[in-house]
């Protein structure tokens, strides 16, 4: 069986640490609610940002090749990474992934990126299968204090859940004004290439099939967020503060029609933001079984939204939610 990954690994006993890379901006011209987004430069610089960011799941493909060492194959079907962004990175930044060495075939671990001169990027863990620990933002959430008063999420309520909508990823299909790229055009760029990615390549792994890379199913995931969309107050704008990806019984594949709906599972909020926690499941068209879930902080920023400070001191403390 042709391996699914090429990439160089280093392994100092107790850490895998994968190569320096430098993703790719591919958002610089991502449009929601009619205006751009973080991923400007010039919207990000309004935020104190020094420029546009690079989508946080983006980092996650270089951590694929490590859980694939430690883990084989198995970890694309039935693995998971979640993590806490705490720090930017930008055009021409060069990353790196490292993950721990779980002891006696542990199935759970922690994770972290750092920047070439050792900022931390994210943290967080990654797993494969059940019966594991919590996963990092799974201990994050319960832990949370609800926010006493809200401005921009003040018209949603825990529970909230869209109905079923259907989606997919076609290799050469435009993901929308959220995602102005194909996956034909992502691969070109894509920090760790894998042969399972493409058609011709899939006939040498387990499923036969080109598999949706682990940061391009949050791309699916959002993709009709702008058609099945909760009552946040607009205009705003929003960044990724925490993110989960898991696979149940996986991996997705190219060109196959799915189903997902979301629910809103926690709010939360800091200084400078309002967050949405959103948990959202993936089926086969009809099916009950859930193939792969992900859990997303949507964090507003604050000074985005206007008259916030005045709303602020009018608004009611936040009700049971």
């Amino acid at each position: 069986m042709q391996p699914p990954f090429a990439t160089q690994i280093q392994d100092t006993g107790t850490e895998l640490i994968g190569p320096l890379r430098v993703p790719r901006q591919m958002l610089a011209a991502q449009k929601y609610d009619d205006h751009t987004s973080i991923h400007d430069n010039e919207t990000a610089q309004k935020f104190g940002f020094k420029g546009g960011t690079i989508e946080g799941p983006t980092h996650f493909s270089q951590f694929a090749p490590l859980c694939v060492a430690l883990w084989g194959p198995r970890w694309l079907a039935q693995g998971s990474l979640s993590a806490h962004y705490r720090n930017a990175c930008f055009e021409g930044d060069k990353v790196r992934a490292l993950i721990t060495k779980p002891k006696d075939d542990g199935t759970h671990t922690t994770i972290r990126m750092e920047r070439e001169d050792g900022t931390e990027i994210l943290r967080g863990t990654a797993s494969v299968g059940g019966n594991n620990p919590p996963s990092a933002l799974e201990q994050r959430i319960s832990e949370l204090s609800p926010p006493e008063k809200l401005v921009i999420l003040r018209d949603v309520r825990l529970g909230l859940r869209t109905k079923r909508v259907g989606v997919r990823m076609d290799a050469n299909q435009n993901m929308g004004a959220l995602y102005p790229f194909s996956l034909e055009q992502k691969l070109q760029v894509i920090t760790e290439p894998s042969p399972w990615y493409t058609p011709e390549g899939a006939a040498g792994s387990p499923w036969k099939e080109a598999i949706i890379p682990v940061e391009m199913v949050s791309v699916l995931l959002n993709y009709s967020s702008d058609v099945a969309s909760f009552p946040v107050r607009k205009p705003v704008v929003g960044l990724f503060a925490d993110q989960e990806i898991r696979m149940h019984s996986g991996p997705l594949f190219v060109g196959h029609p799915y189903e997902m709906d979301r629910e809103i599972v926690a709010l939360s909020g800091s200084r400078r933001t309002e967050s949405l926690w959103i948990r959202t499941r993936v089926f086969q068209p009809g099916g009950d079984e859930v193939l792969a879930t992900m859990l997303l902080n949507a964090a507003y920023m604050k000074d985005s939204f206007p008259n916030y400070e005045a709303e602020l001191q009018r608004s009611a403390p936040t009700a049971n939610r």
